[in-house]
């Protein structure tokens, strides 16, 4: 009788009956929050460490005014003093560093300016001496065309443009994106697959060759194929891993349905923030969209803007997607792992089988973050369809929009690539799980691999 739904029951209730699945469960969207948007917040409100700076300028004084002081930085211009002799206590005169420009080669050559410090600027203060620095230079070589009103000119030509990106399906409807919620999504999507994967694939391996050593496989064999034993654990633990994920799912629902009917209850705001650009194209509805406007604080008002581009993206095709990659992809590394926790004695001898198992893993992980600045590119293409690698950069590329087809081959050739997997891995768990006392090689498994007997 085939005994593979009774080890899943087995398998599946052992673990999520844990204390550590149910605290996991509940807070891994907590977590997540925290580092989408708790970490980057607190780095943008850190200010940092006030920094006074020395400026020593060797010219004419052109750029005597060009970096103005901010709330964290403070720029003094030294006369009469050479940067040698300041170098020696800059310091203890109370200066975090020394910014030296040659203003006259300065117009020719872009690196004549030098900050000197005893740490690592931050980029921050760079972009803001870099950007200062070049306005001022332009504007000097503007004023020596001798154009009048330049000033005026100047502030009439500035201008800030924003591009709002449309997306429009195959029957003409259109819906507001953001590029950057499908970087967020690209980043999430490939970092949460490679983590599931790799994890619970883990525990598959740490399962077998804890039973293996315990010599309680022994007992287990007795009654169970070693084939039905290796199945059952493996989707047992698959299961687990869905589980969790949809749990994921319907909390992460419940608080976006949360904030929906009471952060953003009033949609008549949502309409406005859409909508402003062209309102004020027209000077007849101008005054009143600003004042619309202005009654919503700017902080709600991007929320709102974000909320509703995230809740453009489609979810349907993410998540159904993601729930086959993992399955699929859990399953062709968890039958790896099941094949190398045969083979070995203890862990440690796992150590010489996981590099050429995790390469994959890596590298998927990479083309993945590469993905999300060129999610088009050749290199995102083919390891989306490779089976080993597509699970990860495949979920990366989904957010910013993938043809049908290419999802369609992607998931053929996973569902083709995972099956041969499981049946190669079946093989050498068959032989190597009451095998003990001889060193594995892949030599060795390629030999049971083989074995017919």
């Amino acid at each position: 009788m085939n005994k593979i739904p009774v080890i899943i029951k087995r398998e599946y209730l052992t673990r999520v009956r844990k204390k550590s699945f149910i605290i996991m469960t509940i807070l891994a969207p907590v977590l997540f929050a925290a580092l989408v948007i708790l970490i980057p917040f607190l780095m943008v409100s850190d200010k940092g460490d006030f920094k006074k700076i020395a400026v020593i300028e060797n010219g004419p004084g052109l750029l005597k005014n060009a970096l103005k002081d901010t709330e964290n930085e403070k720029y003094v211009y030294l006369e009469n003093t050479s940067v040698s002799d300041l170098k020696k206590n800059f310091e203890q005169a109370g200066y975090y560093g020394i910014l030296y420009i040659s203003s006259s080669d300065l117009m020719i050559v872009p690196n004549a300016i030098e900050l000197i410090s005893k740490k690592q600027p931050p980029p921050i203060l760079l972009e803001h001496i870099e950007g200062a620095v070049e306005k001022e230079i332009e504007k000097i070589k503007l004023e020596a065309l001798n154009i009048e009103n330049l000033d005026e000119i100047l502030k009439n030509i500035d201008a800030t443009v924003q591009v709002k990106t449309i997306m429009i399906d195959d029957e003409g409807a259109t819906k507001e994106t953001s590029t950057d919620i499908a970087m967020v999504l690209a980043y999430l999507g490939g970092f949460l697959m490679y983590m599931l994967v790799f994890l619970f694939g883990a525990q598959v391996m740490r399962g077998v060759i804890e039973e293996k050593t315990s010599r309680v496989v022994e007992v287990i064999v007795s009654s169970v194929k070693p084939v039905q034993l290796m199945m059952g654990k493996i989707i047992g633990i698959a299961l687990v891993g869905l589980t969790q994920f949809l749990i994921w799912v319907v909390l992460i629902a419940a608080i976006v349905t949360f904030v929906n009917t009471t952060v953003l209850k009033d949609k008549d705001m949502t309409e406005i923030v859409q909508n402003l650009p062209q309102n004020v194209m027209s000077e007849g509805q101008q005054a009143v969209a600003v004042e619309q406007v202005n009654q919503i604080s700017p902080e709600l008002a991007e929320f709102s803007k974000f909320f509703d581009n995230a809740m453009n993206q489609n979810w349907l095709l993410i998540i159904t997607s993601f729930i086959f990659y993992f399955i699929t992809g859990y399953l062709l590394y968890a039958s790896i792992f099941a094949a190398i926790g045969s083979a070995v004695d203890n862990e440690t001898e796992t150590q010489q089988f996981m590099l050429p198992v995790t390469i994959p893993i890596i590298i998927g992980l990479m083309v993945a973050v590469g993905t999300m600045t060129n999610p088009e590119s050749s290199l995102s293409f083919w390891f989306s369809i490779i089976p080993l690698t597509s699970p990860i950069v495949m979920m990366a590329r989904i957010p910013f929009g993938v043809p049908a087809w290419q999802i369609a081959v992607s998931m053929f050739l996973m569902v083709i690539t995972f099956i041969a997997f499981v049946w190669m891995a079946a093989k050498i768990y068959h032989t190597g799980i009451l095998m003990y006392g001889k060193k594995a090689s892949w030599k060795e498994m390629w030999k049971w691999l083989r074995y017919s007997g």
